[in-house]
């Protein structure tokens, strides 16, 4: 019975498309499964499969690897943000390109996240082309900020965005967090099952996403005096390490975590000169390296005794960058090595070169090197900057 059971759970959630989660172990992991218990490889829900998996193949010479996931809605809702951060005004065409593919990738239909929540209307964002079984609350309050700051009619989508910041309130959880694809999704003892051995099978709420929601619902005019947003912010103050930063659950890792919070927290209307704050910001500036940037190690996961540790990247050194200019301290001279390293290191394509991996799939067990983190994010920092020197200069 319980075979049976998995069967048609691995059969009711394949896409259209072929794909199952939009993520290649999934994928890859469903049709092992359904090969295991008989089924022959011309078999249609096989065929289907076997061709959303090549969509995930490259090739190179004689070299032939898989991609573990494809990532165009989070990656376009940053390159939003980069863009309009740097000053691209909403109505270039590419922006109204993006913004309106954005738009059309939100997520009607109900999906496993329903099962706790089943009179939530439907209204997220996924991360991959096809996922519509999992939006998630990351991607989708990052999809709003860019819809926000990048549409040149925001008020002609009320509805969809609307729609959006509601699904996102509603996937809050009982301790004031937000997860990525789910709510209260916390039962800890279920990542000790045999198989279970990247310990992820659970989705419990972490700081990065709760932060993001935060920022999310200050873009759109909430404040501190919001439930959601003062449940969230307890959250917070409850899991900030002792030393200052947050851990990051999908960047790597302190110095993501952090860099997610202090934006969200100016955002939202949180009072900048607490000692918490000033905590975070005190310890970014000392883990700042000689050569001007920041890097952390994915080692920090296991060891958290190498947090804010590791070789410069622009990614890691523009987070770092964005969580001080968020606390106040844009004329910092912390700030000014920083945004100095990120000139400096450019190169001739206007590019970063950024050889290490920055992003998370699970912590301690798999990392995502996303290729535009090292382009995206410096032109934010950067943008941010200018902006900022702009604004002193002016007042």
């Amino acid at each position: 019975m319980a075979l049976k059971k998995a069967e048609e759970w691995i059969l009711n959630h394949q896409e259209e498309t072929g794909d199952w989660g939009g993520i290649q172990p999934a994928m890859l992991n469903s049709l092992l499964a359904l090969s295991c218990l008989g089924y022959d490889k011309e078999q249609e829900v096989m065929r289907r499969g076997l061709k959303a998996l090549e969509f995930f193949t490259l090739q190179e010479g004689d070299r032939l690897w898989l991609q573990s996931c494809i990532s165009p809605v989070w990656d376009t809702a940053l390159a939003i943000r980069a863009l309009t951060a740097a000053g691209l005004p909403p109505e270039h065409p590419d922006l109204v390109k993006a913004t309106h593919w954005l738009l059309a990738q939100q997520i009607f239909k109900p999906g496993d996240w329903c099962i706790k929540n089943p009179h939530l209307p439907p209204g997220g964002w996924a991360f991959e082309f096809v996922n519509n079984w999992y939006p998630d609350i990351d991607d989708a309050a990052m999809v709003l900020m860019a819809l926000k700051e990048g549409l040149a009619y925001p008020g002609k989508h009320q509805s969809p965005l609307e729609q959006g910041i509601l699904w996102c309130l509603g996937m809050q959880s009982e301790n004031g967090g937000f997860a990525a694809f789910d709510m209260d999704n916390t039962k800890e003892w279920l990542n000790a099952i045999p198989f279970g051995d990247l310990k992820a099978l659970v989705d419990p709420p972490t700081e990065d996403v709760t932060a993001r929601v935060l920022e999310m619902m200050g873009a759109f005019g909430y404040g501190l005096d919001h439930p959601a947003a003062a449940l969230a912010l307890a959250f917070l103050h409850r899991t900030q390490h002792p030393q200052g930063p947050w851990w990051g659950r999908w960047g790597v890792n302190y110095i993501y975590g952090t860099w997610s919070v202090l934006p969200a927290l100016k955002r939202i209307g949180e009072d900048l000169r607490q000692p918490y704050i000033r905590r975070a910001l005190n310890w970014l500036k000392a883990h700042q390296n000689p050569d001007g940037g920041w890097g952390e190690t994915c080692e920090s996961y296991r060891r958290p005794e190498l947090m804010g540790q590791g070789p410069s990247t622009a990614s890691q050194t523009a987070w770092a960058l964005m969580a001080l200019m968020a606390g106040g301290e844009a004329l910092a001279p912390e700030v000014r090595s920083g945004v100095e390293y990120l000139l400096k290191t450019q190169n001739d394509q206007g590019r970063w070169d950024e050889p290490y991996f920055t992003g998370t799939g699970f912590p301690s067990h798999f990392m995502i090197r996303y290729h535009l983190y090292r382009d995206c994010f410096p032109l934010q920092a950067l943008g941010q900057y200018l902006q900022a020197v702009n604004d002193r200069a002016e007042s």
